[in-house]
């Protein structure tokens, strides 16, 4: 009886505690199981998700990149970079109170739900650096809440949403790099709030919405690479380098460097410009078109000529089209074009043609993709011949390494290990082991790669002695020339008890030799594209016996996959090296580059590692005491601080457009007689 009465008991208090507390029955549970929906359509072979489960609890720091409000309600998503490659789930909109969802940089496919639109708290939405396609639902346009709207480097068609432009508190649009078609909505005009619209390589046409030109908030306009025309507004004059319009071959305008001024008719007036939206209406009734009485009255002649000549329009139409296609695609999308080198996007090539590193992913070779070479014939002989001069095999690697022993290893990162190794010819080198579930699943793309890597020549840039990929190890090896006086940060924050300090002069030197080897990535020659470091900082600037400074890891990101890069950016942003314009692109280019050199060039003028707003305002005031490194006891040039100060700073300038090329800076050090 007593056991009965305890048991009874005990369920009184168990129903009365789930009567007081719904949210245990019907909130976490309900949002456990969209949870665990999610998990199964965003991550179908359960690769990366393990810590999402049944029996677990959302909003206890358990689930992977998911956060709850204070009411235990998930509010938050995020889960960018993490080689997810399955779908978005319709069901997401069963986490009513989600106001931040991120989920860049994966690999997801498929269409954005149209149910997407009923998370009417969702603030942010980044689904940017994905492989998604279909059109962008109109239905987005009923979040009223929504401020930034990330969907740039996917696979989207169909035309803009007029809908767009009913979001009043939508503060950034990205929809660069896909391949929307139709015109601007002139409805985005409407957006009080917006500061920064990126429509930019896609297949627009039609003209630039003179509604955008007043948007008082707006500081970026970027719609270059696309097929737009007519006259632009004047007022978009005020955006200044923010405003990027270039390859619309039939844009003009007054007042604007690259466009034409405007053909005007017989009175002087412009041209009338294409219609600013795609929803253009015929003149027409409910039953018929109006006609005016002459075309009523056309001849069967005049209706043979009007067949020819539409024909001829339709074949000079589809021509014109097929070479804008061509042309876009060797223009590249680079929002930074310094002159008339082909552009680079290295961000979407990494992003957009990489596989995910899935631990079952094998090679159609049993990953040797050197054997690709082998086995086929290859058009470029000179590539052969390289791939055949860089070879080595894994017996002359591991010989190298002691069998990678432990005694040799010189570091390990997020995607590879490195070590100490002595050739048979008694040359000492650096072996990076990079295992393949690192490397890039495509062959052709990780050979080119390959190829990128071994085809580049610099004194500035660690020195490629050969590369071997293992089968047997499931690993790819790169062997480097040794560089013995490690990287540049272990020059930095030095005290005076700690042993060795730069000079001056060398650290004059050091700037110069770094800003060549980056000014030479940059440069596009014939068996050389363009190349974009995207990780520059003071431990990827080695520094040699003779104190000459060597750039490594330069090319290596075309050989990884897209969750290892990102990683790296993050690690790359924690330091203070990742272009703000980052943050909103997503991408690199030439201009990120520079920013990163910018601050190392802080670096070295300070010493110190962690660049700070005081050394940034002291070095704007040339108070040089507060910015040169106090190890140099004032054994410096005014005039060369100077200079390396106003360098350093407009390398940094907010606007990827104030900064300087490389190849500018290269200049800029060589006016002086001492920075030589």
């Amino acid at each position: 009886m007593g056991f009965s009465l305890l048991h009874l008991l005990l369920l009184f208090f168990h129903m009365l505690f789930f009567l007081l507390n719904p949210k245990c029955v019907f909130g976490i549970n309900e949002e456990l199981k969209t949870l665990m929906e999610i998990k199964a359509s965003l991550d179908p072979n359960n690769h990366f998700l393990h810590s999402w489960t049944i029996n677990g609890n959302p909003c206890d720091g358990s689930f992977e990149g998911v956060a709850c409000n204070k009411e235990g309600q998930v509010a938050n998503i995020s889960l960018q970079g993490k080689g997810l490659s399955g779908k978005l789930s319709p069901t997401i909109v069963a986490l009513k109170h989600l106001t931040g969802l991120y989920l860049h940089y994966n690999s997801l496919n498929g269409e954005i739900p149209r149910e997407i639109s009923n998370l009417t708290q969702l603030g942010e939405l980044y689904l940017n650096v994905n492989h998604l396609s279909g059109e962008i639902p109109p239905e987005i346009g009923s979040m009223e809440s929504l401020q930034v709207l990330q969907l740039c480097y996917n696979q989207l068609t169909g035309s803009i949403p007029a809908q767009l432009g009913a979001l009043k508190k939508l503060s950034v649009v990205a929809l660069q790099s896909n391949q929307l078609t139709g015109a601007i909505p002139a409805s985005l005009g409407d957006l009080g709030m917006l500061v920064r619209l990126d429509l930019s390589s896609n297949n627009l046409f039609g003209s630039i919405p003179t509604g955008l030109a007043s948007v008082s908030s707006l500081k970026v306009l970027d719609v270059h690479n696309n097929s737009l025309s007519g006259n632009v507004p004047p007022a978009l004059k005020r955006l200044n380098d923010g405003f990027l319009y270039k390859h619309n071959l039939g844009l003009c305008g007054v007042g604007f460097p690259f466009l034409k001024t405007c053909n005007t008719s017989k009175d002087g007036a412009p041209t009338r410009n294409i219609p600013e939206t795609a929803n253009v209406k015929l003149p027409c009734n409910e039953t018929q078109c109006f006609h005016s009485s002459k075309s009523n009255q056309a001849t069967p002649i005049t209706l043979g000529v009007s067949v020819v000549i539409i024909a001829v329009l339709a074949i000079v139409i589809l021509t014109f089209t097929l070479y804008m296609r061509r042309r876009k695609q060797k223009l590249g999308n680079s929002t930074h074009i310094l002159d008339s080198r082909p552009s680079t996007d290295e961000a979407k090539v990494i992003y957009r043609k990489s596989g995910s590193p899935l631990a079952s992913l094998e090679y159609t070779t049993g990953w040797d993709p050197l054997a690709y070479y082998r086995n086929f014939n290859v058009e470029n002989q000179e590539a052969q011949d390289r791939f055949h001069n860089f070879r080595f095999n894994l017996e002359e690697v591991e010989s190298a390494t002691q069998h990678f022993s432990d005694s040799n290893l010189l570091g390990k990162s997020n995607f590879c290990a490195t070590y100490k190794g002595v050739l048979r010819d008694g040359s000492v080198v650096a072996v990076k082991s990079i295992s393949k579930t690192s490397c890039k699943s495509d062959e052709v793309e990780f050979l080119k790669g390959l190829n990128i890597l071994a085809s580049m020549r610099n004194n500035n840039l660690v020195r490629l002695r050969g590369f071997c990929c293992s089968r047997e190890r499931g690993e790819c090896f790169l062997i480097y020339d040794f560089v013995p006086n490690g990287n540049l940060s272990r020059f930095l924050d030095k005290t005076e008890n700690d042993g060795e300090v730069l000079e001056w002069s060398t650290r004059v030197s050091i700037v110069k030799g770094i800003a060549k080897g980056m000014a030479y990535l940059h440069s596009y020659k014939p068996n050389k594209p363009v190349i974009v470091h995207q990780n520059i900082s003071a431990e990827k600037i080695l520094i040699d016996q003779r104190y000459n400074p060597l750039l490594d890891d330069s090319g290596l990101y075309k050989l990884l996959t897209n969750d290892i890069v990102f990683s790296a950016l993050k690690g790359s942003a924690a330091k203070g090296y990742l272009a703000p314009e980052y943050i909103t692109t997503g991408r690199f280019a030439e201009a990120s580059d520079v920013y990163a050199f910018g601050v190392v060039l802080f670096q070295i003028l300070s010493g110190k590692k962690v660049i700070t707003n005081s050394i940034r305002h002291a070095a704007e005031s040339l108070k040089f005491k507060e910015f040169i490194d106090q190890n140099v006891d004032g054994r410096f040039f005014e005039y060369e601080a100077a200079k390396l100060a106003k360098i350093a700073l407009l390398c940094t300038h907010e606007s990827p457009f104030e900064r300087p090329s490389m190849e500018a800076i290269v200049k800029e050090l060589g006016n002086c007689s001492s920075c030589l």
